[in-house]
């Protein structure tokens, strides 16, 4: 269905602007449906490729990469896109594990990385004069897809282990576009999406809604995120919504942006403290939206809507604000114990979630999904606690959780305390082995700050059980290439030392 829906906005919307190259509208939406159509022909005549057969995108966010995502689907096949900031050797991994037979491949990445690709798959240039060959045919009948097909292969961001694909069917890809307009924005024609974060990932999940209901992709220039650049885009094409992550969010308010022009940031992927939250619903006010999700059910877990962040008035507002919302329409939520039966009310458990946005499964590891999905629920592998109006507050990855001398240590409650001290940019807290207490945390640091002061400043604010035995100083965390802190790094380093 995820073709059908770019064929009627190039039916209803045919004139209308679908993709823009910075300040300069790029594609109507006729055009891009019938390039899609064509693509879909080329791909069986010229590209030998039969229904179900992935097809890898590796490129920085460009105009191309919608006009390739919505022909895989209209010839039936399955997009596996990849994020451009990965190192050769994961891309390389993620080629042969989902057995691509195309990696579509941006010219500036063909040029700088050296991917040793498998003799299955083959590279293509975008933009080249083979590329261009591909839209010289007839367009192709849309395929029409069962909704528990594949469309989308979605490699997790790795950061507890290997990354893993993700089947999301098209099933999936729709429930998600309707929890996003039941929940997050309501789309209206020619307004706008700027694509600043990686649209092999949230960014492009979030085209679909905005494809279905004929808004412009604007693809900014630079093809990533510069603040300046964003605000010039959104003050130029207006009504503009962006997926953010929260460090992006913190840059726009630390860049000082004018909101003119704004209507909607949803941020999501990592935690947003509650100090940054506050400073950016300050800056961006009535225009801020969090969503909390996951490759397995992607973008579509929770939702903490502008309505809510918005009413300082409530009793209960920095809890709420420091919350990731409630469930999505889309899927129910429940916080469960290890064998999946409900805790109390603000007991902390394992997040489970289930639903039509639920994967179908890790592709080609039956095992993973077993231990992940059971009776139809996702154990997300996050900890939270739900209050009794159904807000759900994030404590940690369930491997994160600290156990010392028996008392639970949730490091995101230890961080949110560190963080308070003005003096410090960023903290991340891990167990350390012990042989006493069995495990104890310690800090991480990035900040010119006194391990005094950090020690006075856990105990005014926290059990003192909970405060670090140690605090080691970094002058920046290790991060994947999506903004997420590698703990699993942090463990390594731990042990070195």
């Amino acid at each position: 269905m995820l073709a059908q829906w770019l064929e009627r906005s190039g039916q209803i919307y045919r004139d209308h602007t679908a993709i823009a190259l910075g300040k300069r509208a790029y594609m109507s939406y006729g055009d891009l449906a019938e390039r899609a159509a064509k693509f879909a022909m080329a791909s069986k005549e010229l590209l030998d490729l039969d229904k179900g057969d992935r097809v890898a995108i590796f490129a920085t966010n460009c105009p191309e990469f919608l006009e390739i995502l919505y022909g895989i689907w209209h010839a039936g096949l399955a997009a596996v896109p990849i994020n451009n900031k990965l190192h050769p050797r994961e891309v390389q991994d993620i080629l042969d594990d989902s057995g691509a037979k195309i990696c579509f491949i941006s010219e500036d990445l063909y040029g700088k990385w050296s991917i040793n690709k498998p003799e299955t798959c083959e590279l293509k240039v975008i933009g080249d004069d083979d590329y261009d060959d591909l839209f010289l045919g007839a367009p192709a009948l849309i395929h029409q897809p069962d909704l528990d097909e594949m469309a989308w292969l979605f490699y997790t961001s790795g950061t507890t282990g290997k990354p893993k694909g993700a089947m999301l069917s098209y099933r999936n890809l729709m429930a998600m576009c309707n929890g996003y307009h039941a929940d997050v924005d309501k789309v209206l024609p020619g307004e706008s999406i700027i694509h600043a974060a990686p649209m092999s990932h949230g960014s492009g999940l979030y085209a679909l809604p905005q494809v279905a209901m004929g808004a412009v992709n604007v693809i900014p220039e630079s093809g990533g995120f510069d603040p300046k650049e964003i605000e010039e885009l959104y003050q130029f094409w207006r009504e503009a919504t962006m997926f953010a992550a929260p460090t992006m969010v913190s840059r726009m308010v630390t860049a000082n942006l004018n909101p003119y022009g704004l209507k909607k940031i949803v941020y999501g992927g990592g935690p947003m403290y509650l100090d940054d939250a506050i400073k950016a619903r300050d800056m961006f006010p009535g225009r801020l939206t969090q969503i909390y999700g996951q490759g397995e059910s992607p973008m579509s877990i929770t939702v903490l809507p502008t309505t809510i962040i918005e009413d300082t008035q409530h009793p209960q507002w920095e809890e709420r604000l420091a919350s990731v919302g409630f469930s999505n329409q889309s899927v129910e939520v429940m916080i469960g114990d290890e064998d999946g039966n409900p805790v109390e009310l603000d007991e902390t458990g394992e997040i489970m979630v289930r639903g039509e946005a639920v994967m179908l499964g890790y592709w080609q590891n039956p095992e993973a999904t077993a231990k992940t999905i059971r009776d139809g629920w996702l154990f997300t592998g996050d900890m939270g606690a739900m209050n009794e109006q159904g807000f759900i507050t994030l404590k940690d990855r369930s491997k994160d959780v600290i156990i010392s001398g028996g008392s639970n240590i949730y490091p995101r409650e230890v961080e949110e305390v560190l963080l308070s001290h003005p003096n410090v940019s960023e903290v991340s807290v891990i167990a350390r082995v012990d042989p006493d207490w069995g495990e104890v945390p310690i800090a991480y640091v990035v900040g010119d700050v006194q391990d005094s002061d950090l020690d006075q400043l856990c105990l005014e604010n926290m059990a003192r059980f909970k405060r670090p035995k140690a605090y080691i100083h970094l002058e920046a965390l290790p991060k994947n290439n999506y903004g997420k802190i590698l703990k699993t790094e942090l463990r390594k380093m731990d042990q070195i030392a």
